[in-house]
């Protein structure tokens, strides 16, 4: 598939250090020398597949760069959060990387989740043996009956009865439960606001998927797909109190740290998938005639390319600032809600783009571009609608206002 694609490289950035600069190079060469190239057979689903994707994945392991969100005594490669957002820009390159690399979702999330809300019990049980890829997990958090884009809405209910959690309710848009040997629920613990206000409501609970009670009803369909997005049921699941991630009240903040920095990951995502799309048009730009002529003169196709690399560069140094804030410890959750909302667009543009330099082709299965136009379309749902995040920017920004001063256009 493509293998123009396999011409995508990364420039050394004097700014960002050898260090990181080595790894996107070690990392882009695996992607494009092994798995690019390897597309095809990778999506399969036999022996041959799973001793490609083995052998990749040793190759990655014996690289250094198992892992990347994780801490090294964890199994992780200690890459850091800003690191690691630059390394994810290369492993979008294709959508098969970052399992290949140890860190794909919903399993990445959990992962960091653990490591800062798990008990050493919590982690010798479920962390260690999701790290080494021995079992799969879920996030269950959204409900079919409330707006995922208010948490504090959640209806599933835990109640404590003993030394057990006692949980009664219905997820959807549970992604991987099917594969998954545990999932962290999202649930109601109390109904009165605590000292934190309607956040203390919320508690996880990790709960193991062959609990009596935890029934898959069906997968949810997306974009004509199975892609393994369930709605379950839970009818009086009993899990020991044990299993509580963090303190009782704490679940909205261990969602806001799982969901904070994995929106500047799947910004840097988006950001390496433009690249491939740009680089995927302008192949086809230079390699084609069309109404008497090459298509890179055409003057309307000319412009496709300088709106993508605005696109591309704009969302690029977007993101990187707001990483690049969240890294420094400061209060970024305008920046969040800004390359949240910008960045799937842009993205959809450059898409777009790419689709109709390709014709039919770039909506059929020969090129990676429908996918990613459905993913483009998806991401401004996922994590928060863009409507919620404009109130979040808008709200931040007149809250310095009415305390009397303006927004800090140096920051």
């Amino acid at each position: 598939m493509d293998a123009d694609a396999i011409t995508l490289a990364v420039a050394d950035n004097p700014a960002l250090g050898e260090g990181i600069n080595d790894i996107r190079r070690r990392t882009a060469a695996i992607v494009t020398g092994e798995i690019i190239p390897n597309e095809d057979a990778l999506r399969r689903d036999d022996d041959d597949a799973e001793a490609l994707r083995a052998r990749i994945r040793e190759r990655t392991r014996a690289e250094g760069l198992w892992a990347p969100h994780l801490p090294r005594e964890y199994g992780g490669m200690g890459a850091g959060f800003l690191n690691h957002a630059y390394m994810n820009e290369v492993l979008a390159w294709s959508p098969l990387s970052n399992p290949l690399f140890g860190v794909v979702a919903p399993d990445s999330g959990n992962q960091t989740i653990l490591v800062k809300y798990g008990t050493e019990e919590q982690k010798r049980r479920w962390l260690e043996p999701s790290v080494r890829g021995e079992i799969r997990s879920c996030y269950s958090m959204t409900e079919p009956d409330q707006p995922g884009s208010d948490p504090y809405s959640i209806q599933t209910r835990a109640v404590r009865d003993g030394d057990e959690w006692v949980i009664n309710g219905r997820k959807w848009f549970t992604s991987g439960a099917r594969r998954a040997a545990f999932a962290i629920v999202m649930c109601r613990t109390q109904e009165e606001d605590g000292e934190g206000g309607a956040r203390d409501r919320m508690t996880q609970i990790i709960v193991p998927t062959d609990a009596p009670g935890f029934t898959i009803v069906r997968s949810v369909p997306v974009w004509g797909h199975d892609g393994d997005h369930c709605e379950i049921v839970y009818d009086n699941v009993r899990v020991p109190v044990t299993n509580q991630l963090g303190r009782t009240g704490s679940g909205h903040q261990a969602a806001q740290d799982r969901l904070g920095a994995g929106r500047v990951f799947h910004c840097m995502n988006s950001i390496g998938q433009m690249w491939r799309a740009f680089d995927l048009m302008l192949k086809r730009v230079m390699t084609r005639d069309v109404h008497g002529g090459p298509m890179r003169d055409k003057q309307f196709v000319q412009g496709f390319i300088a709106d993508s690399y605005i696109d591309i560069q704009a969302a690029r140094l977007m993101t990187i600032h707001c990483a690049e804030r969240i890294d420094a410890g400061v209060d970024a959750r305008a920046d969040i809600s800004a390359i949240k909302v910008a960045v799937p667009a842009a993205f959809e543009r450059v898409v777009d783009r790419a689709i109709q330099v390709y014709g039919a082709k770039g909506v059929s299965g020969d090129t990676p571009l429908e996918a990613m136009y459905r993913g483009a379309r998806t991401l401004r749902i996922l994590d928060g609608p863009d409507e919620v995040h404009r109130i979040v920017i808008a709200k931040r920004v007149l809250a310095r206002y009415r305390d009397g001063m303006s927004w800090d256009f140096g920051a």
